[in-house]
């Protein structure tokens, strides 16, 4: 690219990003309330949770921690079954060995963070509660 083409190339992407800065605020200029967003529209039919943010929180984390439990389990398993039909070939022993080894230690470390954001989570509420 000759050097006039990156010029142009870098003025229209600053234009457009000027431009993609400026559109909306022009657009709104005149002001939102309530009803251009839709609030009005549903009129309490939305019922939003009532539980505390921590802990929905800690389930999250604790949900996401279980599908990464579960993954490290089938690496584990699949470890194991490439294990069983290598045949006593070298390379595929050893490939199914590196499986087994990394889906091990990926459990340890998911189990660690479970453990930590429990211990974490648990100082949590206890600090914040209220008496």
């Amino acid at each position: 690219m000759t050097l006039r083409m990156k010029k142009i190339v870098s003025l229209a992407a600053s234009l457009g990003l000027a431009a993609s800065i400026a559109l909306p605020a022009i657009t709104f200029a005149q002001g939102l309330n309530a009803n251009d967003l839709g609030v009005g529209a549903i009129q309490g039919e939305i019922k939003l949770g009532s539980g505390d943010v921590r802990q929905t929180a800690a389930r999250i984390i604790n949900v996401a921690l279980g599908f990464l439990g579960i993954i490290a389990v089938v690496i584990v398993l699949l470890g194991g079954f490439k294990y069983m039909i290598s045949g006593g070939n070298e390379e595929k022993t050893h490939e199914a060995k590196q499986l087994i080894v990394a889906g091990i230690i990926g459990l340890a470390i998911i189990l660690s963070a479970w453990a930590i954001t429990a211990f974490v989570i648990g100082r949590l509420l206890s600090a914040t509660a209220q008496q």
